[in-house]
């Protein structure tokens, strides 16, 4: 007889199922992935030929634990968000993520029709997912998934995942405080640029990667 989990995760693995299926009539090169495991192997199988690597500063990403094994290949890595690094290097490295050969980033929110929604408070992560690296990889795990539109997608980013963010970054934002959102003019919000994508961009060969697993915020 079914669990109550297993039955669960076959809930939410035909819901990551229609998520790929909409990302592929959409352009988009879409596969699903069961475990957090997968996601990972897919990952550095295909960043074999890349010899930069760009991190978004996604908790996905960093849910995968790919840096090191992609280290261990002899990659550079390229992730603003290392501690170590000063203001100045932090934009730098950035500026170099832009160009890179594989980016890696994860997703606010993927609607079922296949849409990525992203909020920004640089703009240096969803540029870096539409234009300049040769490869980009985005990583959305099934607590992102969203049955609705895009509106309901980024009411999801707003309420679910910038409060979360914006406490862990440690910014003085009103919602770092009530975990609401209250469309702020907090001189550190993070919440300034709105992306949506809803077909692959032409030139950028973007992969998707939908895991049945809850990933990040």
């Amino acid at each position: 007889m079914n669990t109550t989990e297993d039955l669960f995760n076959w809930t939410h693995e035909q819901k990551c199922l229609r998520a790929v299926a909409s990302l592929d009539r959409n352009g988009f090169t879409a596969h699903f992935c069961a475990t957090p495991q997968e996601a990972s192997d897919y990952i550095v199988s295909e960043g074999g030929n890349a010899a930069t690597v760009g991190f978004g500063g996604s908790m996905s990403i960093a849910g995968l634990e790919v840096e090191q094994r992609l280290r261990k290949q002899g990659k550079e890595i390229l992730n603003h968000g290392n501690p170590a690094l000063s203001g100045d290097e932090k934009l730098e490295i950035m500026r170099r993520e832009l160009t890179c050969d594989l980016f890696l980033s994860g997703c606010n929110a993927l609607t079922l029709n296949g849409e990525l929604v992203n909020i920004d408070g640089v703009g240096n992560r969803v540029a870096s997912m539409l234009f300049g690296p040769r490869k980009v990889i985005v990583v959305a795990g099934r607590n992102k998934l969203v049955d609705g539109t895009v509106q309901d997608a980024v009411n999801r980013v707003k309420n679910w995942a910038t409060p979360p963010n914006a406490r862990r970054l440690g910014y003085n934002t009103p919602c770092a405080s009530t975990g609401f959102c209250s469309n702020c003019n907090s001189p550190q919000r993070i919440c300034r640029a709105t992306t949506i994508i809803d077909r692959k961009p032409r030139l950028t060969d973007l992969h998707v990667l939908v895991v049945n697993t809850d990933l990040g915020f």
